[in-house]
């Protein structure tokens, strides 16, 4: 008969010391804490530069060049229209999104001059309110670091925004190519 090979993670051993356990359990808590709300922040970057690009490009696409429907159609209907769609992709209306991208309101503001249009998309959050680090004072915390008061200020008080500005051209709609007859 062949003998079976010990493993040695198949014996039994003693345990960790739980005070170990116990006094780094918090610490890892709020790495991980940290953790999804920056990867909270860099996934609403990413769809903040996608969204951005769709609204710039469709209205690019569907404005209006004479001032009667630039005032009317383009502000009342269409730039309410790729608002309301922006919300819907950046996640407003779902609130498990919502919750997880700390996302308080959407703000698109349609600049439109003589050569560029100016698409310029925010995102306001709101603050994360870390327990643990949001029940001591601010100036004992800090120290008067101005960097250390921008991350508090973040992380305790108003949250912050995120913004994306995109530039695109007119649509000018030529007239179709029109062959001369006659040749």
């Amino acid at each position: 008969m062949m003998q079976r090979p010990r493993f040695s993670f198949l014996r039994s051993r003693k345990g960790q010391a739980t005070t170990e356990v116990v006094l780094l359990f918090p610490v890892f808590l709020i790495f991980i804490v940290f953790i999804i709300k920056i990867f909270g922040l860099l996934v609403l970057s990413q769809k903040m530069e996608i969204a951005g690009y769709y609204a710039a490009r469709r209205y690019q696409l569907q404005s209006h060049e004479t001032a009667y429907y630039a005032n009317t159609w383009d502000r009342r209907f269409l730039k309410k229209d790729i608002q309301k769609k922006l919300e819907n992709y950046l996640g407003f209306d779902k609130p498990g999104v919502k919750k997880f991208l700390s996302l308080r309101e959407l703000k698109l503001e349609v600049i439109t001059s003589g050569t560029w249009i100016k698409v310029k998309l925010t995102a306001y959050t709101k603050a994360p309110r870390i327990r643990v680090l949001c029940n001591y004072n601010k100036d004992e915390v800090c120290r008067h670091d101005q960097k250390c008061l921008k991350g508090y200020s973040f992380l305790c008080e108003k949250g912050g925004e995120v913004s994306v500005i995109k530039y695109v051209g007119h649509n000018d709609r030529p007239a179709p190519y029109q062959r001369p007859e006659g040749k």
